[in-house]
């Protein structure tokens, strides 16, 4: 496994929506493009590769939903609720998730129009979690404390259906047919066609092989720890709180090789799932962490703050790690490979 260095941090406070160029929570797309999203304000933005904001849409300007004032900006109003990832389709439009609603709204590439994509309560969805695009132009939802994870074609249209909205086991090997789900927090499709599950409440990273139509456990046991470091990823636990709402491992990311990255939020580190051997590793966060600020000229990952890892986002060898943004603001590390 690659080492890591810490590139730089951004503080951000509670009325920033983009800093130093970078979303607090923040997604890169296939074409470059970076989203910026404020789950708690319904709104999200394009941001350009010099770090201006190019459109926001959502339900108020930025500058109505308390966040710094962009002058100049096109804003689109647009009914999101809560929304928590995004995605690029084939045609460049952005789809984004809404756990409020559980809607996928569609906005065309240059911010002017929006529609739905996918509307989830329509289908019986509880609620949603995040929005991803397969290289095969699929899109895949989870459904969070819905326990069930969707496919639809490129039209939005419903597709498949994993998981009967119980937690059940956790299987090693399943099939779409008999594969339970415990609590979705993240999923991201992969470079090797599959579609990688943070199953939370299992405690566990699984795949789903469209091909094959199995899901199989990529990393943890299915009960909550701190273990497994320098051994088989399968053999690992991560992080629970039975008391926490977001109980379990929270966030996901992978790389152009198909290594994984877990945000596991109680054990306040990220481990990596090595993509050829297995193997899983901590690669940042030390314990025990406090509610203090990461002093920005850190450079050693392993001695980063992080008391409530959100939603990671990796592009071009970086990874993107924020902590919750609370009344005293949050942190936002930038992790590179290097020595």
């Amino acid at each position: 496994m690659d080492r890591w260095r810490v590139r730089q941090v951004v503080h951000f406070e509670p009325d920033d929506f983009v800093r130093d160029g970078l979303a607090h929570f923040g997604f890169h797309l296939r074409r470059g493009r970076y989203l910026a999203i404020a789950h708690q304000r319904h709104l999200v933005g394009l941001v350009e590769r010099d770090g201006t904001l190019a459109w926001t849409a959502g339900v108020t300007a930025p500058a109505a939903a308390g966040l710094a004032p962009a002058p100049g900006v096109p804003h689109l109003e647009v009914a999101l609720e809560y929304p928590m990832y995004a995605d690029e389709l084939a045609d460049g439009s952005i789809i984004v998730s809404n756990f409020g609603t559980a809607m996928v709204v569609r906005l065309a590439p240059d911010g002017r129009s929006a529609s739905t994509f996918i509307d989830g309560r329509a289908l019986g969805m509880v609620d949603m979690g995040n929005c991803v695009v397969a290289a095969d132009g699929s899109v895949w939802v989870s459904e969070v404390t819905g326990c069930r994870v969707w496919s639809f074609d490129d039209r939005g249209r419903r597709a498949e259906v994993l998981g009967d909205g119980t937690a059940g086991d956790l299987r090693p090997d399943a099939t779409f047919e008999t594969t339970r789900f415990a609590w979705i927090y993240d999923l991201r499709p992969g470079p090797d066609g599959r579609v990688y599950v943070l199953d939370s409440r299992h405690f566990a990273l699984r795949a789903i092989d469209p091909l094959s139509r199995r899901v199989v456990v990529v990393a943890g046991t299915g009960r909550p720890g701190c273990s497994g470091d320098g051994g088989d990823a399968c053999g690992a636990t991560f992080g629970g709180d039975a008391s926490a709402r977001f109980d379990g491992p929270i966030s996901l990311a992978l790389d152009e090789h198909g290594d994984a990255f877990v945000g596991d939020r109680w054990n306040h580190r990220i481990r990596a799932v090595d993509r050829e051997s297995g193997t899983i590793t901590t690669i940042a966060g030390r314990e025990p962490p406090d509610r203090g600020r990461n002093d920005g000229t850190e450079r050693d990952p392993l001695r980063l703050n992080l008391p409530q890892i959100s939603s990671l986002d990796y592009a071009a060898g970086r990874l993107f790690v924020p902590t919750d943004l609370e009344a005293g603001g949050g942190d936002l590390a930038v992790l590179e490979r290097g020595g």
